[in-house]
């Protein structure tokens, strides 16, 4: 089966660039969602703890 693949690689003019250029987007991909993804978590709490903080505030203020 190896083989097979190694021969069409082979055969295939380009079929490297190809296969190379597809990893190369699928981990830019991955690290762009696990990115977005921390920093809408992050954000979320950030706002969450600003949000406790101003009631809090108006609570003891109001």
């Amino acid at each position: 089966m190896l083989e097979f693949l190694k021969r069409r690689l082979k055969s295939e003019k380009g079929a490297m660039d190809k296969i190379l250029v597809t990893l190369l987007l699928v981990i830019v991909g991955i690290g762009a969602v696990v990115g977005l993804s921390t920093w809408m978590t992050s954000t979320t709490q950030d706002l969450k703890d600003d949000a406790n903080t101003t009631l809090t505030d108006l609570k003891a203020n109001g």
